[in-house]
């Protein structure tokens, strides 16, 4: 599944786990990314890798654009899909 998740400056992915492998790519601005306590500064072109279950979320310095893909897909994020 991918996603593109758009942050205004100063806006927070609160931490947070799923049991879902995460890989997001940075299209637009910079962002604090934190990973089981470890904070590093991404911009333009970086990516990360979050595997399952661990903590993680980030803080947006600037206007910024994540693309975010989740293996298994996200049944939390299909609104009105039924299927499994």
């Amino acid at each position: 599944m991918l996603v593109a998740f758009s942050f205004d400056q100063g806006a927070i992915g609160a931490l947070h786990s799923h049991p879902h492998t995460q890989v997001s790519y940075v299209a637009e601005g910079t962002f604090d990314v934190t990973v089981e306590g470890v904070t590093t500064r991404l911009g333009p072109g970086s990516s990360f890798i979050v595997a399952p279950n661990l903590v993680h979320g980030v803080v947006a310095l600037t206007d910024g654009l994540l693309i975010d893909t989740f293996t298994p897909r996200r049944d939390d994020f299909v609104i009105g899909d039924d299927r499994t």
